[in-house]
């Protein structure tokens, strides 16, 4: 009786003491750390690259135009904004003289087809006249001489007629000199768009650009229904590049949204801004124009998509540490450390070929610094 009592009591000294020393433990052990969490699931993985600078918003024809010749601005139909269409008049120079020698020229190619059709006229009579002159000498009636005579007379009226056509055809070349004089005077859009850029008033003085000194344009012709985007992209990356591949085109004037496109050309040269900095230059176009009406010069970025991958086992690129190695958080809300063997990776998701499984909740942040393998922690609520 007396050793069970002694037992007995043991046994509350000792259900006092470990009630005591768990309530001491719970008081004084560390609160876990929140830390942000994802759960491994599958989708899709790329593998991508991006240009190293801002891309820009290109026209596939945009024209600096200006006049062929010099001359004095009298008439200038458009303004900065106007939307024209192929051959329309753009700006025209002073061309007074130069009409005065087309009607100069078309009045003296009338003269001469009258002058041809008259001594065609005369060459047709004279030959006839020879024809009868050649029976009658055969028979007798004229001389020799009167045949030969009126052989020459109709030799010099053809000559005279073949005369008459050269000087009609060399009245047609003079309008045509004259005529591209004026066309020199006119400046005409070559595609239909919109005009950028109109330098000059009526009344100036527009001067054509001498070879090799460029000069603003009289009139900035741009053709906004083909546009494409060109960017720089690190040489490195340039030999993954290839025309028709899949790229994404983001502009920072319209955020949150996103176009697709594709590679058009890849340039077959190296542009060197520094020496440090070396890029190839690419161009993609849009799959389809944005219903906003975009700016030629916007600012634009690409990302050419090299290989895709569906539906495969992903990690969040951001939760990958130095070695491949990242942080699960095991049953008990403790971290481990796993290794992963990875394939396609890109800036938002990495593909994991082993070392997770789906359902696996890895650290992605925290904002205590002594995070590491064997910290409990507990998820952080969005918005925290």
């Amino acid at each position: 009786m007396q050793k069970t009592r002694i037992l007995l009591r043991v046994a509350i000294v000792v259900l006092v003491l470990s009630v005591s020393g768990y309530a001491i433990w719970l008081a004084t052990r560390p609160e876990p750390i929140e830390a942000e969490l994802a759960t491994i699931m599958r989708g899709t993985v790329e593998s991508t690259v991006v240009n190293t600078r801002a891309g820009t918003v290109t026209a596939c024809r945009r024209a600096k135009l200006a006049p062929a010749a010099g001359g004095q601005i009298v008439r200038l139909p458009v303004k900065e904004g106007d939307r024209v269409e192929k051959g329309q008049t753009l700006l025209e120079l002073w061309n007074t003289d130069l009409a005065a020698q087309r009607d100069l020229a078309r009045r003296q190619l009338t003269t001469a087809v009258e002058r041809r059709r008259e001594a065609c006229i005369i060459a047709a009579n004279a030959h006839r006249e020879a024809e009868r002159t050649r029976q009658l000498a055969e028979r007798g009636f004229v001389s020799l001489r009167s045949r030969e005579n009126a052989d020459a007379e109709a030799r010099a009226r053809q000559a005279s007629c073949d005369g008459a056509v050269s000087d009609v055809r060399r009245a047609q070349a003079q309008i045509e000199v004259t005529q591209a004089g004026l066309e020199r005077t006119v400046l005409t859009a070559p595609f239909s768009g919109i005009v950028a850029l109109v330098t000059g008033e009526l009344g100036e003085y527009a001067t054509p650009s001498p070879p090799g000194i460029p000069t603003p344009p009289a009139v900035d012709l741009i053709d906004d229904s083909c546009l494409y985007v060109t960017a720089p992209m690190d040489e490195v990356d340039a030999p993954k590049l290839k025309t028709g591949q899949f790229a994404r085109i983001t502009l920072d004037a319209l955020p949150g949204r996103m176009f697709a496109g594709k590679v058009r050309r890849i340039a077959p040269y190296v542009t060197e801004v520094e020496k440090q900095a070396r890029t190839v230059d690419v161009e993609v176009d849009f799959e389809e124009i944005p219903e906003h009406a975009l700016l030629v010069g916007y600012s634009a970025d690409v990302e050419a998509v090299i290989e895709r991958r569906d539906d495969v086992l992903r990690v969040p690129t951001q939760a990958i540490r130095q070695n491949g190695q990242v942080l699960i958080v095991d049953k008990e809300n403790r971290l481990v450390e796993r290794t992963l063997e990875t394939g396609l990776a890109n800036w938002a998701f990495t593909e994991v070929i082993s070392g997770l499984e789906e359902g696996d909740r890895v650290l992605l942040s925290s904002d205590e610094d002594e995070v590491k393998a064997g910290v409990q922690v507990k998820e952080k609520l969005p918005g925290q």
